[in-house]
């Protein structure tokens, strides 16, 4: 294998309680959406719905198509389980 037609992503699921970092290696021109599959991260979340989670490269949303670069850190997003503004509205009620 030729390692300068190769680059290395990490994939990574953020749990409440933990965090799976998976490094995968990828020939250049790759797509994100091939890079999260090859992580074999579906297979352990089942509940992974690429079609409803959102992805994002560094804390930047990103569609699935879009080309890797050497070293990206693909984030897979949960969906929010509350409304951040009602979040914040219960802790200003909670302070007083």
């Amino acid at each position: 294998m030729d390692e300068s037609n190769y680059i290395t992503v990490q994939v990574v699921y953020a749990l409440a309680d933990q965090q799976e970092i998976f490094s995968v290696q990828m020939p250049t021109n790759s797509t994100i959406k091939q890079a999260i599959e090859r992580s074999g991260i579906l297979c352990k979340y089942k509940h992974i719905d690429l079609s409803k989670n959102s992805i994002g490269v560094y804390g930047k949303v990103v569609t699935l198509e879009q080309k890797l670069k050497d070293q990206d850190r693909i984030e897979i997003y949960r969906p929010l389980t509350i409304d951040p503004m009602q979040a914040r509205r219960a802790r200003a009620a909670l302070q007083g």
